[in-house]
């Protein structure tokens, strides 16, 4: 079944409207026609099974057949400090990753990262990140939409990680499975954790020891070193069948 996401103010008694260009998606990509049955999210923990009444010049008229209370996010907030990685991968990352559940993404400035943006380029990126999560999120059947943050710096990412109830730092110098399993099922569902994960070429030294020194905890992935664009996903992959398990 097609998703949907709508803004509140979009969903009347028993009418919900399609606007923008998810209009233009329905009509003429997918194609759907009066009488056929699709999902819609309406960001707030409501979902709907409705029907395709009509279209008008600019939007799709929905008929809500029934409601029901969201029940595909995570029971704990999972923010993701993404090193920036080159190239692609950070579509890649963020997609996965919204797949998985996490709550939002904060794209990082690391000492090891290879691609700079200045304020321009970085706008443009996380207008087309954001994007990405969006269509991922329909994809997934998520109730809501996880935000790309602005591009922050190490600092600001930190002082943002402050706030949360736990902060988990994957490090390839970690070692301890017995204690990194320990700190995992420490995690309790309802808790706002932070992962920092380091762009291709890791963490600085200064920048693992300055996170550590200010709350982080270490944790090892295994053996193996990872790939940037694939620790994040184990990670996340581990918390959602321990939160959810």
């Amino acid at each position: 079944m097609q998703h949907f996401f709508v803004m509140p103010d979009q969903v009347g008694d028993d009418i919900i409207y399609i606007e923008g260009s998810d209009v233009n998606h329905m009509r003429n990509v997918l194609r759907m026609r009066p009488g056929e049955e699709l999902s819609v999210s309406d960001g707030n923990n409501g979902q709907y099974v409705c029907r395709v009444e009509d279209y008008e010049e600019e939007r799709a008229v929905l008929k809500i057949m029934e409601k029901r209370q969201a029940d595909t996010e995570l029971p704990s907030r999972i923010y993701l400090f993404q090193g920036l990685p080159k190239q692609e991968k950070m579509e890649f990352i963020i997609q996965k990753c919204v797949e998985l559940g996490v709550y939002a993404v904060v794209p990082t400035v690391m000492k090891r990262c290879v691609v700079r943006l200045d304020e321009k380029k970085a706008d443009k990126k996380v207008e087309r990140w954001n994007k990405i999560s969006e269509s991922a999120s329909k994809q997934a059947g998520r109730s809501r939409i996880p935000e790309v943050l602005p591009v922050m710096s190490f600092e600001e990412a930190l002082d943002m990680a402050s706030e949360l109830d736990i902060c988990l730092l994957p490090y390839e110098l970690a070692s301890g499975m017995k204690e990194t399993k320990e700190v995992i099922e420490a995690v309790k569902p309802g808790q706002s954790i932070g992962i920092f994960i380091g762009p291709e070429g890791g963490f600085a030294k200064e920048e693992a020891e300055l996170a550590i020194s200010r709350g982080a905890k270490e944790i090892t992935l295994g053996k193996r070193i990872l790939r940037t664009e694939t620790a994040g996903l184990a990670i996340v992959s581990v918390l959602m069948f321990h939160l959810e398990g």
